[in-house]
C-alpha cells in the first residue's frame, strides 16, 4: 500500500468553499486502489502553510505528496511542473498578509522541478475522459509558495519521496453568474484518483506538453 499525503486549502479571498479541499477529502473517502491517502487542510497563510505542510508530511510519513489549489479561470486539471522561490501576491492571503518580492526560502534555490511523473498525470487524467495539462506557473501566491515550501523539504529531508501540486478549476457553486469554467467536485476527484494512481510510476512518459507562450 503506498502511503499518499494529499492537501488543499481552506477557502479564501471571501469565498464560503475551497475546491481543493473539498476533493481531497472526497478522493481520501475513496482513495485508487493500493493507495492509503491522508488528507490534510491547510491555511491560505504565507509561512503558516507551510508550517502546516511539514507537519503533515512528518506525520503522515508519505510515499507521495500531491498538494492541491483553486485556480479560478482554468478550465482543467494543471499538473504544475515548477516552483519558484517567490513570493508576490496579487492579493491578501487570510492573515492580510501581502509580501512582495520575497524568497520562499531566503537563499533556496531559483526554482524546483516536482518530482511526480508530471506528464503520465496529464495523461492518466485524459485518459479518464477528463481535461488535463501541464502547467508550467503555478503563480506567486499561496499555491506556488506551499509547492516551493514542499519541493524545498522534500530535497532536504526526504529525497525518496515525490512531490508536487496541481490547481483544479472552481466549483460550479462559485461562479454561478459568470462564464468562468468550473467542474464538480465529484469529477475532479475522478481526475484527481486516476492522477495518483500514475505518481507512483517508475518513469514518466516522454511527449510534448510545452507551450509557447
Amino acid at each position: 500500500m503506498t502511503r499518499v499525503l494529499l492537501t488543499g486549502f481552506e477557502p479564501f479571498d471571501g469565498a464560503a468553499l475551497n475546491p481543493a479541499w473539498e476533493v481531497a477529502r472526497l478522493v481520501a473517502d475513496n482513495p485508487p486502489a493500493g493507495l492509503h491517502v491522508t488528507p490534510a487542510r491547510l491555511s491560505c497563510v504565507f509561512g503558516q502553510a507551510a508550517d502546516e505542510l511539514r507537519t503533515a508530511v512528518r506525520e503522515a510519513e508519505p510515499e507521495v505528496v500531491v498538494c492541491l489549489g483553486q485556480a479560478t479561470g482554468r478550465p482543467d486539471i494543471t499538473v504544475e511542473r515548477i516552483a519558484v522561490n517567490v513570493d508576490d501576491a496579487r492579493i491578501p492571503d487570510n492573515a492580510g498578509r501581502r509580501p512582495v518580492d520575497r524568497p520562499v526560502v531566503p537563499g533556496g534555490p531559483a526554482a524546483y522541478f516536482a518530482t511526480l511523473p508530471v506528464k503520465a498525470c496529464v495523461a492518466a487524467v485524459r485518459e479518464a475522459g477528463l481535461p488535463a495539462s501541464l502547467s508550467h506557473t503555478a503563480g506567486t501566491f499561496v499555491c506556488n509558495h506551499v509547492f516551493y515550501t514542499l519541493m524545498h523539504f522534500l530535497a532536504a529531508e526526504r529525497p525518496g519521496t515525490r512531490g508536487g501540486f496541481v490547481h483544479v478549476p472552481a466549483l460550479p457553486e462559485q461562479v454561478l453568474d459568470s462564464a468562468t469554467p468550473s467542474l464538480p467536485a465529484a469529477t475532479t476527484a475522478r481526475a484527481v484518483r486516476a492522477l495518483l494512481a500514475a505518481s507512483t510510476r517508475p518513469t514518466d512518459i516522454h511527449t510534448h506538453e510545452g507551450t509557447v507562450h
